[in-house]
This record gives C-alpha cells, structure tokens and sequence, in this order.
C-alpha cells in the first residue's frame, strides 16, 4: 500500500484541539507527503489539510445542561463517523481531546481492530479517574502532553508516549512587550490588562458579564487602565458585544480584537482568563494569570457530586503541583475579587518577576520537539494500520 492510499480520521473539538490537531497533521503531513486526513477540526486543521465531515463548532458545548440538550445531535455525529469509518477503516484513528465525545468514538473503532491514539490525556489526575478503565478500552496509545502523566499510564498497562506541549515550542522565543504594543497600536507606558472570557459561547455566556463588570472596577480604581479582549470567532465576538452593550458604567478604554490572543497577551502587564489553555498560554508568554470561571449550578452541582482530586484546577498551578496563581471558581468568581487580585498583580513587581521565572521553568519541561516525537509513536501504528 502506497502514501497515497493512506486515511486517517481524526475529530478536535474545540479551539485548542483545533491549534494541537493541526500540529499533529503536518507533523504527519511532512513524513508521509501524500496521507489524508478526514473528521472534525477547525481552521487551523483545515488549513493544515484536513478535509472537514462536520463543523467543529457542532462539538463545542460546555457544562452537562447543555450537552444533555444537545446529546440526540452529538451522538448522531458520533454514529455517522463511526459508519463511515467502519466502512472504509482508516489506516488510524486519532482523538483530540474532546474526551467525552472521542472515547466512545474509539471504544468502537478500536473493537473493530483499527489503532486508535489520543491526543491529550483527559484530566483524570484531577477528577473521575475512574474513566481510565474506559480509556484502555477505547485507545491504543496515550499522547501525553504533561510530564507527569505518563506514569500514571504506563501503571495503568496503556501505551503512551509523552510528546510535550506543542504550544511550548509555537510560542517561543517571547516577543518583546514593547513591540506588541507597538503592533496593537496601544501605549508603551500604559497598564494593560487582557481579558479572555472564553472560546465557546457557552462560556461566554457565564462569564462575559462578569469580565465587563471586573474590568469597570478596575477601572475605577486605575482610571487609565487599558483591556484588550481577543475573541476567536464572530459568535463570541457577538455575545461579548451584548454584554458590552448590557453594560450601564462609565465608558471603559476597552479593544476587541478578532483573534490576536497571543499578541494581546504579550502586550498585557496581567492576564485576566477563564480557565483552559489560554491560561497555560499566559504561563508559556510569562504573563501574570488570574484564573477564573463559571458554569450553570447544574453542572457545578454534579462536579462537586463527583468531587476531585486537586485543590487547584488551572493548568499553571497543576504543572507547579501548588498554587501560584490564583483561581477564583463559581461562587467566588465576582468582580470584586477578580479585580483586587489584578490590581495586587498589577503593581506588585516582585510577584511578576517570581512568576515569570517559575513560568519558563515549565516552559522549558513543556518543550519536547513535539513533532518528532508525535511521528515515532504513530508512524508505526500508521503502517501497521495501512497493512491491516
């Protein structure tokens, strides 16, 4: 069997599995020039050679109310990829996170002897580890993008390989502040915070009012402060909008920007985000985080239920094993809190530079070449599959 005639199916979720599906597509891409890749991403993906089946915004649901309204659609889409893949079997299947979606997919196309990886290890360091079991089921091997999850798999009896962060090695060297700003088109001298409400619209749905309402106290207290609010698609653009419109307070010196996170980032002295990548990207662009989020009280409610494993969740603290930023969850996510913890960022030097220093120190663990090492552990199962 030639390159040419090789498949591989492969479903990301959501923006920062779209960023690390497309990584993984051209670290294919490079080494066997002529695959095809077919499933679920987005843009990134898409640009990187994907051919799309569905739209990955079709999968990007938040908390369980919602993914209950919707499950008849998400596991139609699940039942039509798992007909067309049992079909005409690709060479492999690979997972971008989206455990709640892709682990069943893989259950069944792994049942059905095609080799199935997943790309990111869902988080049962932190809660529900008892979905391991569902996970040896489901996947052939484990790509691990923390250190320290390898040895949970490898006790566990499941092949994986731990490939480091790709965002790592994509966001470095840092670009220097000044020349961000001096991009953005905003004020060397000025304080700037960057507010990063969420990637999904049912994020901002939670949080987008309270992100208007922090930055107004901010701005009370430090009436030159300047926000930058990068948002990835129009539909969060749109929601930030009516809450901005919802909004009563004095004018805030507040920038929407269509995309640009990492730019405004860089350029921000703290980072205001909800909890998820984008808070692990503030750490490898060595920016202060204030880590923050909201869900509907029925899924906070069975989460608790559930209960976790770690007193922290956001990814800077958990990769420090202890808290180095601070987190501010449901009840306690007001705007009274997020801003006083800003603000104590904002001027307190000593604190940023003992961030910053801890914050390349997990950088540098993060920074694998990811892409050699995503190639050695699935060109392998790639020709074994193909052979199949």
């Amino acid at each position: 069997m030639t390159a040419a005639e090789i498949t591989i199916g492969i479903v990301a979720g959501e923006a920062s599995g779209d960023v690390l599906g497309a990584h993984l597509i051209r670290a294919l891409s490079g080494r066997l020039p002529q695959v095809r890749f077919e499933g679920i991403g987005g843009p990134r993906m898409q640009a990187a050679g994907l051919e799309v089946l569905w739209p990955m915004e079709t999968l990007a649901v938040m908390g369980y109310g919602e993914v209950l309204r919707r499950y008849p659609e998400l596991a139609g889409i699940r039942r039509g990829l798992a007909r067309r893949f049992l079909a005409a079997p690709p060479a492999l299947f690979v997972g971008v996170d989206a455990p709640d979606f892709n682990l069943g997919l893989e259950e069944k196309l792994k049942a059905a002897g095609i080799p199935t990886a997943h790309f990111v290890s869902p988080s049962i360091w932190a809660w529900r580890g008892g979905r391991i079991h569902k996970i040896k089921r489901a996947v052939s091997r484990m790509l691990a993008l923390f250190p320290f999850e390898q040895a949970i798999y490898e006790q566990a009896g499941i092949p994986v390989t731990y490939v480091g962060h790709p965002l790592a090695e994509m966001l470095s060297p840092v670009p220097s502040r000044a020349a961000m700003r001096e991009q953005l088109r905003v004020p060397g001298a000025a304080k700037i915070v960057a507010l990063m409400p969420g990637s999904r619209v049912s994020e901002l749905d939670h949080m987008a009012d309270l992100f208007m309402e922090t930055a107004a106290q901010i701005a009370a207290a430090l009436p030159d402060v300047q926000f930058l609010v990068p948002l990835i698609n129009r539909p969060t653009r749109d929601r930030f909008e009516i809450a901005r419109y919802r909004y009563q307070g004095p004018d805030l010196n507040l920038t929407v920007l269509f995309g640009h996170a990492h730019e405004a980032m860089v350029a921000a002295d703290v980072v205001l985000a909800a909890s998820g990548t984008a808070t692990l990207e503030a750490a490898l662009l060595g920016r202060p985080v204030i880590i923050t989020y909201r869900v509907s009280r029925l899924s906070a409610w069975i989460k608790r239920r559930i209960g976790g494993y770690l007193p922290y969740v956001g990814l800077p603290n958990v990769l420090a094993g202890e808290f180095i930023v601070p987190e501010f969850l449901q009840d306690e996510a007001t705007a009274e809190n997020l801003a006083q913890a800003v603000l104590n960022i904002l001027f307190d030097t000593g604190v940023r530079a003992r961030l910053e220093e801890r914050f390349a120190r997990i950088a540098g663990e993060l920074r694998q070449d990811s892409a050699e090492r995503i190639a050695g552990a699935l060109l392998p199962m790639i020709r074994n599959g193909a052979a199949a």
